[in-house]
């Protein structure tokens, strides 16, 4: 049997995809639209661009993510790798230079000796057979013309909206006014620097966080009230707008009640303004973009509203009164199907036998979970491939909790971030809640290491 597969698309799955088929003896055709096209919230013609946040959120094994990122690690992953090389200081996340991550993605994958990268726009499911398989791997943007294909073929694909955070430029704070530090005192490592009951008015000013601090409950409420009041982007008339719940519009958010946001992404919990000697009343908090601390994101603050009151309402936060907005927020739309209904064990179409899907487009949320999907779709394909057993990742590990929630039937399927109700719970029922997520963390990555000594000598074989 031939090995060769088509992969469509060049974000976190298909990459990943890509590289993991290659590295198993399987050629591989990646074809990608940029730079003949680009789609509303990209920028550049780079592979693996990152288009919302630059965070690939908490790096401890205590949260399911932390536990994906270790096990895609083990299992080799190219994106890891790439992250791990373009770091950047984010307290106890996993954070990259956009430019440096995106570029590292880029030339792995363009000098890999079984990787042959097209640039075409693909507009209909490509045919596939046993011998010449195709990966789907589009992302949240897929095309109108390729997303109603897939529609026709598949059923149903749904369709909701993802908000984009602004960035701004370091030069433009008024560094006088914020300070410098990770929530609870967590540093670049992860670990607490000091108890919050110990706590005094030492700056943590190694700290990768800097925070806009809003001490006077009056300059909070006046801020959501002009949130609440600003002009916001509409979709059209025959758009359904349906956002995720953990990516909302700080708009959305505002008009929840006035106190939502400082119990959101302005919770003042695990501060201590140094220079006011207290806890702010709220906070907004900035994320370096690069390694070298010239631009910040604004944590959490996704926005649809239109760019002068981004600009008017942003240079309410303190610090930020004279403020350049490098990338002003916005929205894009986010296109996946009903996994569980039209995707096989193999995240094969059933409609469509050789043609299977990867990444956000199946339903999972979030770049790390993103590129588990092309791993998996990837792992499980080339073990067809190469005629060996069917053998997914142990459904107690997180790759094994991706294909769980891709495969649980339920009555509204909804993208989800990788969760520990991803996973079996462990047996021990008495345990706590961190001692239960350690414990489920410590069985997850003996057995992935099982698995992995298992597919690794059937590749090699």
């Amino acid at each position: 049997m031939a090995k060769k597969v088509t992969v469509v698309g060049g974000g976190l799955a298909g990459c990943e995809a890509a590289f993991q088929l290659a590295e198993r003896g399987i050629d591989v055709e990646l074809v990608e639209q940029k730079p003949k096209a680009r789609t509303p919230a990209q920028n550049t013609d780079s592979l693996c661009e990152l288009v919302c946040s630059n965070s690939l959120r908490g790096a401890a094994l205590a949260n399911a993510v932390g536990l994906l990122k270790e096990e895609l690690r083990r299992a080799g992953s190219l994106v890891l790798q790439c992250a791990d090389i373009a770091k950047v200081p984010a307290g106890g996340a996993l954070a990259v230079d956009r430019e440096v991550f995106a570029k590292t993605v880029t030339d792995r994958i363009t000098s890999h000796p079984r990787i042959t990268l097209r640039h075409d726009i693909v507009t209909t499911v490509p045919e596939a057979s046993a011998d010449a398989p195709v990966i789907l791997a589009t992302g949240p943007l897929t095309g109108d013309a390729l997303a109603a294909d897939l529609s026709r073929i598949s059923g149903t694909p749904l369709a909701y909206y993802d908000a984009i955070a602004p960035i701004v430029s370091a030069d433009s704070i008024d560094w006088d006014k914020v300070f410098k530090q990770s929530r609870w005192g967590k540093g670049a490592d992860g670990n607490i620097a000091d108890a919050p009951e110990d706590r005094d008015a030492q700056a943590l000013g190694d700290e990768a966080y800097v925070n806009c601090p809003f001490d006077l409950k009056e300059d909070y409420f006046a801020f959501v009230q002009a949130i609440n009041d600003a002009n916001k982007v509409e979709p059209r008339a025959f758009e359904d707008v349906r956002y995720f719940e953990g990516c909302l519009p700080i708009e959305i958010m505002a008009s929840r009640g006035p106190r939502t946001l400082a119990f959101g992404p302005m919770k003042p919990v695990g501060l201590f303004d140094p220079k006011a000697g207290r806890r702010p009343w709220a906070v907004v908090q900035l994320r370096p973009e690069d390694a070298a601390m010239t631009a910040y994101n604004l944590v959490g603050f996704q926005t649809r509203m239109t760019y002068a009151d981004q600009l008017r309402i942003f240079r309410m936060i303190p610090g930020l009164e004279q403020c350049e907005i490098l990338r002003y927020g916005g929205v894009h739309r986010n296109t996946f199907v009903d996994a569980p209904k039209v995707l096989d064990e193999r995240m094969q179409l059933r409609a469509a036998p050789h043609v299977y899907l990867a990444g956000q487009i199946t339903g999972v949320e979030g770049y790390v979970e993103s590129c588990a999907g092309g791993f998996v779709c990837a792992i499980q394909l080339a073990q067809t491939l190469n005629g060996q057993t069917f053998t997914p990742p142990p459904e107690t590990t997180a790759l094994g909790g991706i294909r769980t929630h891709l495969m649980r039937a339920t009555d509204r399927f909804q993208p989800s971030n990788i969760t520990w109700a991803c996973m079996p719970p462990p047996a021990d029922a008495t345990l706590r809640k961190r001692e239960r997520y350690q414990a489920m963390a410590e069985r997850a990555l003996v057995d992935l290491d099982a698995w992995l000594s298992t597919t690794r000598a059937l590749s090699a074989a």
